[in-house]
């Protein structure tokens, strides 16, 4: 595996690579990776011909210095994992080299940036689209990759995409879960032991709330899920909704729409952790 560490040097190897007619794919990630990261780079390895992951902890898409200040960096270990799934580059910048002078760029993403994620850490959707933005100009790649379980940011991504007329088809991958149901995510290993034992419960909700859906209201789901969540010890529920799938807006009726999604995003002692499920 190749590491790199400046945009110049970075450019011109994939440059090259490209004019050798590779495709290639690309895995943006902040690092503390899991065996979800290394899925979506199986799938890059498996649909290109050569695969790039960036491991850069992005300050201006925290909206809490604290959380910033607590995200897990784990370098060394997240290179053994990379070369354990073959990826070809790592681009691993440091901040000085991304911005070497405030980004001062903004979308609009209008509505879809209002809710949920975005109502309650502002900020934090223009700081994923400018850092990724800036990622996909260096790489260059043919295909991105992203996980489900940042539904939102998933559907930013595709608007940005769509704003910037990106040639860059962004690939959707499903949660990867842990044996019990939890969301991997790079802060679950910021939970102590306690918090882990009932971190699952998240997921065991969800799913209780797709089952439910074909006898109850949307407003007794709210109801339900909120006493269930809050009766977690440790855990408190920050938001919970649910909405059209394709245009994130919440929803009254199942009948709104052909394709909806439940959210959530909770703290469980001083971790957020946020998790979805498809309810059509």
């Amino acid at each position: 595996m190749k590491i790199l560490k400046s945009i110049k040097e970075t450019t011109l190897y994939i440059n090259a690579l490209k004019d050798a007619k590779k495709s290639i794919g690309f895995v943006p990630t902040m690092g503390a990776l899991h065996k979800g990261h290394l899925e979506l780079l199986s799938r890059s390895k498996n649909e290109n011909d050569i695969s790039v992951c960036s491991i850069f902890v992005n300050p201006i898409q925290f909206n809490n210095p604290e959380d910033l200040k607590k995200y897990p960096r784990t370098f060394e270990d997240d290179c053994k994992k990379l070369e354990s799934v073959n990826c070809d580059v790592l681009f691993a910048p440091d901040v000085q080299e991304m911005y070497p002078e405030d980004n001062k760029k903004k979308y609009d993403f209008g509505l879809l940036e209002k809710v949920m994620e975005g109502k309650f850490r502002p900020g934090h959707f223009n700081g994923v689209a400018v850092v990724v933005k800036l990622l996909f100009d260096i790489t260059e790649p043919h295909r991105a990759y992203f996980g489900e379980k940042d539904f939102q940011q998933l559907a930013i991504i595709n608007a940005m995409v769509k704003q910037e007329n990106l040639k860059i088809e962004i690939v959707p991958c499903a949660t990867v879960r842990e044996k019990d149901g939890l969301a991997m995510s790079s802060r679950n290993i910021r939970l102590t032991t306690e918090e882990r034992k009932v971190a699952p419960r998240i997921y065991q909700i969800l799913t209780s709330v797709k089952e439910k859906k074909q006898t109850q209201s949307i407003a007794k789901l709210y109801e339900w899920v909120k006493n269930e969540l809050n009766n977690v010890p440790g855990m408190e529920i920050e938001y919970f909704e649910i909405s059209n799938a394709e245009n994130l807006q919440q929803i009254q009726s199942f009948d709104e729409c052909s394709h909806s999604v439940a959210c959530v995003a909770v703290f469980l002692g001083a971790v957020r952790l946020i998790d979805n499920i498809r309810l059509t």
